[in-house]
């Protein structure tokens, strides 16, 4: 069974920091790709950032620079820290694991960002 239970969401000011986690499954973890997306109100989900079993990342243009996806294989965790936020960063962040074709999902933690 694919669980990914995300938290570490909240309130920040602009310009702050935030760093979400994602725990998942042991089983499914080390192998295979894991990423962040994002769904703001009116909006469709959105990619954020992914990282690949060994290590590779991307990230969508909006965020390159400002946030960096790490993955911890000893604690099946995944993070993306979120430095210099803007109003814009605001919304329910989603964890994601890719396997095969299949997506799976976190239930979501919600980011909001103040000006």
């Amino acid at each position: 069974q694919v669980q990914l239970v995300e938290s570490g969401g909240g309130l920040v000011q602009a310009g702050g920091s935030l760093r979400p986690s994602c725990a998942a499954s042991g089983s499914i973890f080390s192998s295979n790709r894991m990423g962040w997306y994002r769904q703001a109100p009116g909006n469709e989900r959105e990619l954020v950032a992914t990282i690949t079993s060994g290590g590779t990342t991307m990230y969508a243009d909006s965020v390159k620079g400002r946030f960096t996806i790490s993955r911890d294989n000893a604690k099946n965790t995944v993070y993306l820290q979120m430095n210099s936020v803007k109003p814009e960063d605001t919304a329910v962040y989603y964890c994601n694991v890719l396997i095969g074709l299949t997506h799976y999902w976190g239930q979501g933690t919600q980011v909001t960002v103040s000006s």
